[in-house]
């Protein structure tokens, strides 16, 4: 009996055999057609350890996943001056139960500082302040005193605190952040007085320990030319990219 033949391995879906969308909307809707786009690569693979890599989401709106309940705290930035045009004021007073303003949190930021310069001028800043709006917790860094922007280091050292306030706290999570780049009033800064690198940015929320999910500001978007990777740490090969190896 001749022996059956062996079939041909299974190939996997290609572009022709796969379809987004219905009809005719993969024609017309090519990415070369938007300006607010990104090109996401693969991240890296490996064992599947829940705490150790950060998420990033590219082109999720976090106002309305916020106020939607897809987390219970958000990290983000505030001033003793003036945050109304900060994500602070905005959640504030979208969030029904809140009874915070953003001349309240303002208020409270600076007798916080003012008491601090009397009990504890000694303490290091930055500090990070609780916001409970009842249906979401925001853990708010808080600017030093007389200074107009965050720096790379206020950042970490803000992380560090913002990660024991969560560790072991699960009614606290899940958590996300913002980048605090591109931002209106807590701008954060670099030692050349300029805004740092995301990847800068993540580095020192993940060297603090913090795990959990950040967004993305939106002019980041516009980086379609540019792959960009889901999560961080990137995959080593980036290193070795840029270093010039093959």
């Amino acid at each position: 009996m001749a022996a059956k033949p062996t079939p041909p391995p299974r190939s996997s879906p290609t572009p022709e055999t796969v379809r987004l969308y219905e009809g005719e909307a993969e024609r017309v809707l090519s990415s070369d057609m938007f300006a607010d786009r990104v090109t996401l690569l693969p991240g890296a693979g490996g064992k599947l350890h829940t705490d150790t890599r950060l998420r990033i989401l590219w082109g999720q709106d976090l106002l309305r996943d916020l106020l939607d309940g897809r987390y219970r705290t958000v990290i983000c930035g505030v001033n003793d001056e003036d945050n109304s045009r900060g994500i602070i004021a905005q959640l504030c007073e979208l969030v029904h139960a809140s009874q915070w303003s953003a001349a309240s949190v303002t208020s409270y930021a600076k007798i916080f500082h003012e008491s601090v310069s009397v009990h504890a001028a000694h303490d290091r800043e930055p500090y990070v302040l609780k916001f409970d709006l009842d249906s979401l917790l925001i853990l708010a860094i808080l600017r030093p005193h007389g200074r107009k922007h965050l720096t790379l280091d206020d950042l970490s050292r803000g992380f560090v605190t913002c990660a024991k306030m969560l560790r072991g706290r699960r009614e606290r999570l899940p958590v996300a952040t913002v980048s605090f780049l591109n931002a209106r009033v807590n701008m954060l800064k670099d030692e050349s007085g300029k805004e740092p690198s995301f990847e800068a940015v993540l580095q020192s929320m993940y060297h603090a320990g913090y795990r959990g999910d950040v967004y993305a500001s939106p002019p980041m978007w516009k980086f379609g030319h540019v792959g960009v990777f889901p999560s961080y740490p990137f995959p080593e090969g980036v290193d070795r990219m840029r270093a010039g190896s093959s």
